[in-house]
């Protein structure tokens, strides 16, 4: 049995039925609620009912920190990403899908990671997804049958040594990972068009962040791939350059007002350019190691704020709360902002948050993942009081 909705087992279907019954507490916090969506994480996990609870659980909190349910309206890129990230969502498959294109080639990766964060991007494909998971919502209503995967075109002409960039390897590991753990079952098939001979070496890079079901929906096409393409799109729905009769409304076959052809970034958009922060204190984190400040906030609905920049290579970065007095693990602390891995030898970090309690604050500094390498991390941290009072200079406990 496929294990969707209609062509289940009757092992299946108590599953599906225990599912449901173990998430009601989560059930009003997901963006849908039916058997074809439960069941995505479901097949995700082969039903195996535990290992799903705690997938779809952890999505829920996932979409709660990144604010997921408000991305698209609350939320825009970067210039930069939106102008120099090539792809985009263009027709339909025979079945009524959403068709996305990522056009690798003019992708100019070191020059949009120089200017704009890690995190800028992850944004960017939650943003993305959720615009497509709402397109599949929409042909469902219109289709008037269930419509939850997209078809993936991914154009490989121009795909070089610029990209296997170790940097951008990197994140787009992490984007993948995020994808694979948040929207389960949401490729139908990723068609890898015009593969260069480098090919193999590239995607040995990245596999290992794909799940198998994923590796065995990817689809390397020879030069007959127009005509391949042509069997699962119709050709009205697919650009006069990738083997079919759309275009924009002025001819371009190309159709640009729906797919962007990325390029070089200008160095005016490179924030190790324009920016240059003055740190006031720097440190050495030895391998393997971290690095904690702490620093008191007297009054809830304090402003918290870091910035900072690491030399030659990524840090881990996470803000915790003490929940007692004494000696306190990070891992016994409260998480307040998720550890991640910055880009911050390449695009120097500055953000904040807003404390919902008073408390001792950790900002903790992560090498823990580097067996090889110290780094040598700058930085300013600044409390800024709930009302319109003077910056208070950070009252700091210890390293």
């Amino acid at each position: 049995m496929s294990g969707r909705v209609g062509d289940l087992s009757r092992q299946q279907d108590e599953i599906l039925t225990e599912f449901r019954g173990r998430i009601q507490d989560i059930l009003p916090n997901l963006p849908a609620q039916h058997d074809h969506y439960l069941l995505r994480w479901l097949r995700a996990r082969s039903f195996n009912v535990q290992k799903a609870e705690i997938m779809i659980r952890k999505h829920v909190e996932f979409r709660r920190k990144m604010k997921v349910d408000s991305i698209i309206s609350d939320w825009k890129p970067p210039e930069v990403i939106e102008k120099y990230v090539s792809g985009g969502m263009c027709g339909y498959d025979r079945e009524g899908s959403p068709i996305w294109y990522d056009v690798i080639g003019p992708l100019d990766p070191k020059g949009l990671l120089l200017s704009a964060t890690k995190q800028d991007f992850l944004k960017t494909k939650i943003r993305h997804t959720e615009m497509l998971q709402r397109e599949c919502r929409r042909q469902s209503e219109k289709l008037g049958k269930n419509i939850e995967a997209i078809t993936l075109i991914y154009d490989c002409e121009g795909l070089g040594l610029k990209h296997i960039w170790k940097p951008a390897i990197e994140a787009y590991g992490e984007i993948l990972t995020m994808f694979e753990e948040n929207y389960p079952e949401g490729l139908k098939r990723v068609f890898l068009i015009k593969a260069p001979k480098m090919f193999p070496m590239a995607y040995n890079l990245i596999k290992h962040f794909l799940c198998e079901e994923t590796r065995r929906k990817i689809i390397v096409l020879g030069s007959n791939w127009q005509e391949v393409l042509r069997n699962h799109i119709d050709p009205d729905q697919l650009p006069v350059v990738y083997g079919g009769t759309l275009t924009d409304p002025d001819g371009d076959p190309r159709c640009r007002t729906m797919l962007k052809y990325g390029g070089t970034v200008p160095r005016s958009y490179y924030v190790q350019d324009s920016v240059k922060v003055q740190y006031d204190n720097s440190v050495t984190i030895s391998r393997g190691s971290i690095f904690q400040l702490e620093y008191d906030v007297s009054a809830p609905s304090s402003l918290l704020r870091w910035q900072f920049a690491s030399d030659g290579a990524d840090i881990g970065f996470g803000v915790y709360r003490r929940t007692k007095e004494g000696l306190q693990k990070v891992a016994e602390m409260l998480q307040v902002l998720p550890s991640e891995r910055y880009n911050a030898h390449l695009v120097p970090e500055d953000s904040c948050l807003t404390c919902p309690e008073a408390g001792v604050y950790v900002l903790c500094f992560d090498n823990s993942y580097s067996i090889l390498q110290s780094k040598k991390v700058s930085y300013n941290v600044e409390v800024l009081p709930p009302s319109d009072g003077q910056t208070q200079s950070p009252h700091r406990r210890g390293d």
